[in-house]
């Protein structure tokens, strides 16, 4: 058998944009520019300046943050759902229509996951209400051994 390829991260190149495109040379450069084109006898609040530049990169970091940990929320919710494969779930159609059944595939939306059931209905990941086991819909519920290992 031949190794499977082709596949590649789904995390795509970055771009700076922004203060992240500007070096600490550049900044130097601006900072020196500034000092030199003021007016002597008005000069310019230079700490005021550098509060600004600083509250800015910090603004873009904590947004540049907020993106990433919505990344991670979004894959560790994909996972879950894909934990979900082979079980027996009740839950809500976007419908809003009561729906049951084993979980055949999971599809990826804009809204989150979406569990696909062998019988053709639809239940978005946050909708489920309940998932059971379909090793336990099969065994005999009057008998009390567990179930068996892997």
């Amino acid at each position: 058998m031949s190794a499977i390829s082709g596949f590649s991260s789904a995390t795509p190149p970055t771009t700076k944009n922004g203060f992240d495109a500007v070096t600490s040379e550049d900044f130097v450069r601006i900072m020196f520019s500034e000092l030199t084109n003021q007016d002597p006898l008005a000069p310019n609040d230079t700490k005021a300046l550098l509060e600004q530049i600083g509250l800015i990169r910090s603004i873009e970091s904590d947004i540049d943050l907020s993106k990433r940990l919505e990344q991670i929320a979004s894959r560790s919710e994909l996972a879950s759902a894909g934990a979900l494969l082979g079980s027996f779930v009740v839950g809500v159609t976007a419908e809003g229509e009561s729906a049951e059944g084993v979980v055949g595939s999971i599809s990826v939306t804009d809204e989150g996951p979406i569990l696909n059931l062998l019988n053709a209905k639809r239940i978005p990941f946050a909708n489920v209400q309940e998932f059971i086991d379909p090793r336990l819909l099969t065994s005999d519920s009057s008998q009390s051994s567990p179930p068996p290992s892997v």
